[in-house]
């Protein structure tokens, strides 16, 4: 297929992880590649690594803010990008950049890190950390669906991309606390578990039905304020889901 988008990826300071998570789809990663994108630049995958003009651009890692180089490539990025993608913690929230004090053997001058969103203007976020492998090519299919697609299937990656898109303009910060100040003492909990499921550190657990957080264990990666229903539900998402879902499986045939 001639007509795909173009996208592009900038790995700023970060642990890799969503790279990973992306090469974690196998052959879904395979059909991406063949049938919808073009793969314009990526550190890991791709020759060319300078930032280029692209439709779509992920972006993983927080930006530095001692690192000149890093400061710059972000504003290229967004200069250069139709939509920008804040890809995994560190990019949204800052995740466990947002404990560091410099002091790194290699980099000892390096101290202060920030969200992709603190710099820069910011469409759509796919938090986690790192995120599934499915929810990366889910939004990579779907970026294409509205870019390229029917006005039916532009319609259903509308109402798929919303709520990543409401989490980007919410801001460029998410953790348990919020979850505890926002859904919890609201009495909007239902104690079903997903924000606990969603930890990648196991700082919440549950206790009498009700999710518990442990302060001194949580990276700020907003997991679980985004992975709790009750924080952005979307009746748009929710009554679209079967043909969301048949959407990306037929595209990945």
């Amino acid at each position: 297929m001639a007509d795909k988008i173009t996208v592009g990826y900038t790995h700023l300071s970060g642990c890799t992880g969503c790279t990973v998570a992306l090469a974690d789809n196998y052959g879904g990663l395979l059909t991406l590649l063949d049938k919808y994108v073009d793969l314009k630049y990526m550190p890991t995958l791709a020759d060319v690594r300078h930032i280029q003009k692209v439709d779509v651009s992920f972006v993983e890692g927080s930006v530095c803010i001692n690192d000149k180089l890093a400061v710059q490539e972000i504003k290229e990025t967004r200069e250069k990008s139709a939509v920008v993608v804040a890809l995994g913690g560190c990019a949204c929230y800052g995740n466990i950049t947002r404990f560091s004090r410099g002091g790194q053997q290699n980099q000892p001058a390096h101290e202060a890190y920030l969200p992709i969103g603190d710099i820069i203007k910011v469409d759509v976020y796919i938090p986690g950390c790192a995120p599934s492998p499915q929810m990366i090519r889910n939004v990579a299919v779907m970026a294409y669906l509205l870019l390229k697609g029917t006005k039916e299937q532009k319609d259903l990656a509308t109402k798929f991309l919303t709520p990543l898109m409401l989490a980007a303009q919410r801001g460029t910060t998410a953790c348990f606390c919020d979850l505890m100040t926002e859904v919890i003492n609201q009495g909007l909990c239902m104690g079903c578990g997903s924000c606990a499921a969603a930890c990648p550190v196991r700082a919440i657990t549950h206790e009498y039905g009700k999710p518990q957080g442990v302060r001194d264990l949580c990276i700020k990666c907003g997991a679980c304020y985004n992975q709790c229903p009750r924080s952005w539900f979307s009746f748009d998402v929710v009554s679209s889901y079967e043909a969301i879902n048949e959407a990306i499986m037929a595209a990945l045939q």
